[in-house]
């Protein structure tokens, strides 16, 4: 019996999952650390804790099941995409990681659209400037640390550090490296023009490899350390949103899936590349070989529910301790006992900006139409319908371009709650679907693993073996009648308060 390593390298926490090679879980290990916010709009991470949290939970699950390291045959990393892990020439890192939902780069976004031109940007990278991609980042360490940008020797995604880490090689993969904004995605190469046009020096970029590709074995010392073998092959992988892909079957066309994580995510697979010239979503390439995924981003999704439980649900999470249970199941109960549209209340789920389908940095999360009636449990579900309409505002545009959606999957934390599972169906109008794993990102990037191993031939093989559908939560037609007024409302509001952000932001 051969065996499989995902590892998710998330925004909160590391996941790294032990499967077999029929895709069975053996053993799991999950290791937090903090997320640094030195100003408003920022949002940094160090490089050395996703590390120790992946040699950690390496070793834990090594240990725990008792498997042999030259039994797992391969390994495959996800990570949330975006970060900048900038490395010296000893391969120290610089400085902590810029991460996905840092705002600070506008400027750098106009700098990059000026050098390189909006339309032509789009025609090459398949996405406008925006604050949340690496290119901007990079920019504004040479703008503003420019003793930190002369260090640099070696550019890195998240994930990709972590292969570094495990294997000594510089490697990245297509989707991923799609999220720069320094690829060329039609052609699934880094882009000379962009490169040039930005003065980026293209040998600190790392090779771009295919997901399932094989990048390297692990080096001596790290096998030493975790119990993996010299021999275990670590595969290209995949950005998070990518291998969850990969995780819920979506591998072919007419398929989605909607993932309520930290971010959130409406994601649908194209066997053709597809770009929306306004720039809304994003299109990348996707884990399958030649193939891409056109994509709509929410970027407070989870991060919303999460934010409400930290600054005001202390007597949920006391609650939650006393029964042993989950504090958002127990958050989650009291809300579906609100009515839709909770009491009149609508949230903006804007606490870090907002891409799809706003591309605005400045905007930030609302409570509209609060009065002295409200309780917390309105509270609670407003958050969880204001994240809804946003991510039906992603829908809506893969709609308009064309993009079949014949099956919806959801996957993320915010995917297990039968309440928001219920907000997607009555909006989508579609049934919304659960795989019996749980493991998303993880199991994505195992069977990319597996792939690359030789236990599969393709992809779309190894998928069929690992993902089954589980359970299935339709519309319910009442329900379909009421929300449409509260998301008339929803869209309206972002309108009315589009000058105030900015007047906000600049004071």
């Amino acid at each position: 019996m051969k065996y499989l390593l995902g590892i998710d390298i998330g925004t909160s926490a590391t996941k790294t999952v032990l499967f077999d090679e029929a895709f069975e879980v053996i053993a799991s290990s999950t290791q937090e650390y903090p997320m640094y916010q030195p100003h408003n709009g920022w949002a940094e991470q160090r490089a050395e804790d996703w590390r120790d949290a992946v040699l950690k939970t390496i070793k834990d699950v090594v240990k725990t099941s008792g498997v042999a390291g030259e039994d797992i045959a391969g390994v495959g990393l996800s990570g949330q995409m975006h970060g900048l892990v900038m490395l010296d020439e000893q391969n120290e890192v610089i400085r902590p990681s810029i991460i996905w939902c840092d705002q600070r780069t506008a400027k750098e976004c106009e700098e990059i659209t000026q050098k390189v031109g909006a339309e032509r940007l789009i025609e090459i990278t398949a996405n406008p400037a925006l604050t949340g991609f690496t290119a901007s980042k990079i920019l504004w360490v040479r703008n503003n640390e420019p003793e930190n940008y002369a260090k640099c020797r070696h550019i890195l995604l998240p994930k990709d550090y972590i292969r570094f880490i495990l294997t000594g090689e510089y490697a990245t993969e297509v989707s991923d490296a799609s999220g720069m904004q320094l690829l060329d995605v039609p052609k699934r190469q880094w882009s000379a023009e962009v490169l040039e046009k930005l003065d980026i020096d293209p040998a600190m970029l790392a090779k771009v490899y295919e997901s399932p590709e094989v990048t390297g074995t692990i080096l001596p010392d790290i096998a030493k350390a975790t119990g993996l073998s010299e021999k275990t092959v670590v595969v290209g992988g995949a950005g998070d949103n990518a291998a969850a892909a990969v995780g819920t079957g979506i591998v072919q066309d007419g398929r989605a899936f909607t993932t309520i994580g930290t971010s959130g995510v409406v994601y649908a697979h194209s066997s053709k590349i597809t770009i929306d010239p306004k720039g809304r979503v994003h299109t990348f390439c996707c884990a399958v070989p030649g193939c891409w995924h056109v994509m709509g981003v929410t970027q407070g999704a989870g991060l919303s529910l999460k934010w409400f439980r930290d600054q005001f649900c202390g007597d949920y999470v006391e609650e939650a301790k006393k029964q042993g249970v989950n504090v958002y199941d127990l958050m989650g109960k009291d809300a579906a006992t609100v009515p839709v549209g909770s009491n009149k209340l609508i949230y903006l789920p804007y606490l870090m900006g907002e891409r799809t389908p706003h591309l605005d940095p400045d905007c930030r999360g609302v409570f509209f139409g609060l009065s002295a009636i409200h309780t917390k449990k309105d509270m609670i579900r407003a958050v969880m319908e204001g994240v809804s309409y946003s991510l039906k505002n992603c829908a809506d545009i893969l709609y308009g371009m064309g993009v079949t959606i014949d099956e919806m999957m959801a996957c993320g934390g915010g995917g297990t709650s039968p309440l928001w599972r219920q907000m997607l169906a009555d909006l989508y109008g579609c049934d919304d679907k659960t795989i019996v794993s749980q493991e998303g990102p993880a199991l994505g990037v195992a069977i990319l693993a597996a792939v690359g191993a030789g236990l599969y031939s393709d992809v779309v093989s190894a998928c069929a073996k690992a993902v089954t559908t589980d359970q299935s939560c339709p519309p319910i037609p009442e329900n379909q009648k009421e929300y449409p007024k509260y998301y008339e409302v929803y869209n309206d509001l972002y309108g009315c308060l589009k000058e105030e952000y900015k007047k906000l932001a600049s004071i």
